[in-house]
């Protein structure tokens, strides 16, 4: 039978190095007041005897844990794993190593609370500096190393990493307009979030320097998941005068969109044009024109930040955007097979629209 092996304790830790034990965690949490004769011992006995709060022994030595919290809400989308490659690369990198902590859902109640939760315990104890997704929370009560992408506001009051949103959404929206879409539906992110509302602001701006009314019937409130993709555009293509393009405000909404276009028999470009946000590696093998935000890069970027704070470096810009590109496959076509300005029919041949500069971006 199985028998459990028995942890190492504090106590074994002390009787071992012939202490209290509330000198051992004293001394791990780098109390001033034990000598540095008894740390020393306390250091060695815990490594002897595999005491499993190495790292806090560690950061004794070091005055640092060489450990990078990352905060999301779920590790299972598409948006969340770019995430992780771009931080994972950088850790590669570096010296550091990487906890990742999450609530599991971005539509679990109490993501405030837990957010707070995992700031607090990993800055005060664990890690030396945290990387927080998407979050909720606007503002956490600390000075510790705190680096957020896509942030719940335009300017945080700590360094955040996200894109040119609104200019990405203008983007998309003039490149349907030009192909003569006029009745185009929106399917729009978490309304928490200031990317979902950049990405709206485009979308209607675009139809006001277009000289087209918005119609607020076309616009639909969804939540970044395909279940939401697909409730939104089951709404959106029930209408009486039905949208003849869809801009889903990314890409795993946008997925949704292909799903009920199928179940409806329409045909992708033939009989709608779908837009995405994201670029996520699906949506090149579903053929989907979407905005490349280079969510890899923000993991990068933001951990590359990260480091620097935790090793005084001054950082070059508080918040860094992220340029977008408009990336253009087979997912649209032009309204009604319109000859295009080259001579050819249906949709444009394969083009990429870099945006330089990031002055020009509406907060």
């Amino acid at each position: 039978m199985y028998k459990k092996k028995r942890s190492v304790t504090i106590q074994d830790v002390a009787k071992a190095a012939g202490v209290s034990a509330s000198t051992v965690s004293r001394a791990l949490n780098g109390k001033s007041d034990v000598a540095g004769e008894t740390q020393e011992r306390i250091l060695t006995v815990i490594d002897e005897l595999g005491f499993t709060t190495n790292l806090a022994a560690r950061s004794m030595r070091s005055h640092k844990k060489n450990l990078i919290g990352l905060i999301m809400p779920d590790i299972a989308y598409p948006f969340a794993i770019e995430v992780m490659k771009g931080v994972n690369r950088a850790i590669a990198e570096s010296e550091f190593d990487l906890l990742v902590y999450t609530t599991g859902s971005v539509r679990k109640s109490g993501r405030a609370y837990a957010e707070r939760k995992y700031v607090s315990l990993l800055t005060k104890s664990i890690s030396d500096g945290v990387i927080i997704v998407a979050p909720v929370v606007g503002e956490f009560n600390t000075d510790e190393p705190i680096i957020s992408i896509d942030p719940v506001m335009s300017n945080p009051t700590n360094p955040a990493v996200h894109a040119t949103n609104y200019h990405g959404s203008v983007e998309a929206m003039d490149y349907l307009i030009e192909l003569g879409h006029k009745r185009i539906g929106y399917i729009g992110g978490r309304v928490e979030l200031e990317s979902s509302n950049r990405r709206l602001l485009g979308y209607r701006d675009a139809l006001k320097k277009a000289n087209l009314p918005i119609d607020e019937e076309l616009i639909a409130s969804g939540d970044f998941t395909t279940e939401t993709g697909i409730s939104c555009s089951r709404m959106l293509l029930s209408l009486p005068n039905r949208p003849t393009a869809i801009f889903a405000s990314n890409d795993q909404m946008a997925m949704g969109v292909f799903q009920v276009a199928e179940e409806m028999g329409l045909r992708i470009p033939e009989d709608l044009s779908v837009v995405g946000f994201d670029n996520i590696p699906e949506s090149k093998y579903l053929g989907l024109t979407t905005v490349d935000q280079f969510i890899s890069e923000m993991g990068y970027v933001a951990t590359q930040m990260v480091i620097k704070i935790i090793n005084g470096i001054p950082l070059d810009q508080q918040t860094y955007r992220m340029q977008t590109r408009l990336v253009i496959r087979n997912s649209c076509q032009a309204l009604g097979n319109p000859k295009n300005s080259d001579g050819s029919i249906g949709s444009p041949q394969f083009r990429a629209i870099d945006l330089k500069g990031e002055g020009g971006e509406r907060q």
